[in-house]
């Protein structure tokens, strides 16, 4: 099953107040969406970018046109086929867990145990639960629905709050997969004015472990607990946050993601981000995924950036998804990483078998 999803687009101004409350049923707030995004094909984790970034024409994240194209496709289908079940319900519905992810551009992992093919619907109680023989609908009760921040995608659909989205999915999916949907969600608030409210990625991150604490009780807290401490607030694809929870999970120091190079910059005046970044030692990782090879443009733009940071000592090493496709690749990138490091005078103990990530968040909790 293709999982893929697409930006989402700006809808402009919103009738109303942004305070102004839906019919009871939907329990949503009023929040224009205005998610923006392109996706790379390689990973089980669809990639989103912010593509209205002034960084955006520098950083290696440029998906083709064809490509687009066919993801804002997708995305249309799937808000007309929620508002058409909002229509015949004669009701505005809140979409929950995988349509939610769906219409907010964050990747759907591949091993989440729901059926994304369905279309899930939240409701506070199950009074108000919506129930259809004509569509292959999935409702789910959220105690906390009433309280989340919803966003509208138009006056008939509205999809769940990403923190609560995430915490709700916590029981569907993988542990990493859970870190993983945690540093998309960030991503994709911090990429949103409306919805970061002048916070960074820091900020949003703070918030999601407040929201943590808030809510005591439902199903999946004890993981998303454990999460928290693993998951990095900057980072911008799910394929980096793989190499990331890769490379710490062997016991190298934690890395900064989308470091931006102190005065280092592209022929245009962009400034030169790193995926992942050690600042101290000069050590890098860049996660290329196949349009690196398959663009001209996006291949001359790594040769240009990577000649620059050459130029300023860095060592800059290169993961694709071979790196990260089993236990042994891992541990053979991590080690290269790791002796750079070294080299370089870091002190850490490495762990030729990896730690699990259970037993790794255990050790920063």
């Amino acid at each position: 099953m293709n999982r893929m999803t697409d930006g989402i687009t700006n809808y402009g101004a919103l009738p109303g107040s942004i305070y102004d409350q839906p019919p009871e049923e939907s329990e949503a707030v009023f929040v224009p969406p205005e998610f923006a995004g392109s996706f790379s094909t390689d990973s089980k984790y669809p990639t989103s970018r912010d593509s209205s970034s002034p960084n955006s024409g520098a950083h290696d994240s440029a998906a083709t046109p064809t490509m687009s194209e066919s993801l804002a496709q997708r995305r249309r289908d799937m808000v007309a086929r929620c508002t058409e079940e909002a229509k015949r319900a004669g009701k505005k519905l809140l979409f929950g867990m995988t349509t939610s992810l769906a219409l907010q551009s964050v990747p759907i992992p591949a091993d989440c145990d729901l059926d994304s093919a369905k279309l899930h619907t939240v409701s506070s109680v199950k009074s108000k639960r919506f129930r259809t023989r004509h569509a292959p609908l999935q409702t789910h009760i959220w105690k906390h629905a009433a309280k989340a921040a919803n966003v509208e995608m138009n006056q008939h659909v509205f999809a769940l709050d990403l923190f609560h989205v995430w915490a709700q999915l916590a029981p569907y999916v993988s542990f990493e997969s859970l870190i993983v949907l945690g540093d998309a969600a960030i991503a994709a608030t911090s990429k949103q004015p409306v919805l970061a409210k002048d916070r960074d990625a820091a900020a949003i991150y703070q918030d999601l472990v407040r929201f943590v604490e808030q809510f005591t009780r439902f199903r999946g807290r004890p993981s998303c607990v454990r999460a928290l401490p693993l998951i990095s607030p900057g980072a911008d694809s799910p394929k980096e946050s793989e190499e990331r929870l890769s490379l710490v999970a062997h016991g190298i120091p934690r890395p900064v993601a989308n470091y931006v190079v102190p005065d280092a910059a592209f022929a245009s005046g962009a400034p030169i981000t790193l995926d992942l970044a050690w600042p101290e030692f000069k050590v890098a990782v860049e996660y290329d995924g196949d349009h690196h090879r398959t663009s001209k443009t996006q291949w001359r733009r790594d040769q240009e950036k990577r000649g620059v940071l050459v130029g300023r000592r860095w060592l800059v090493f290169v993961a694709t998804a071979a790196s990260i496709a089993n236990e042994d690749a891992r541990a053979e990138f991590a080690f290269n990483v790791a002796r750079a490091l070294a080299s370089r005078g870091a002190v850490f103990e490495f762990h030729v078998v990896a730690m699990s990530l259970e037993e790794l968040s255990q050790s920063l909790l």
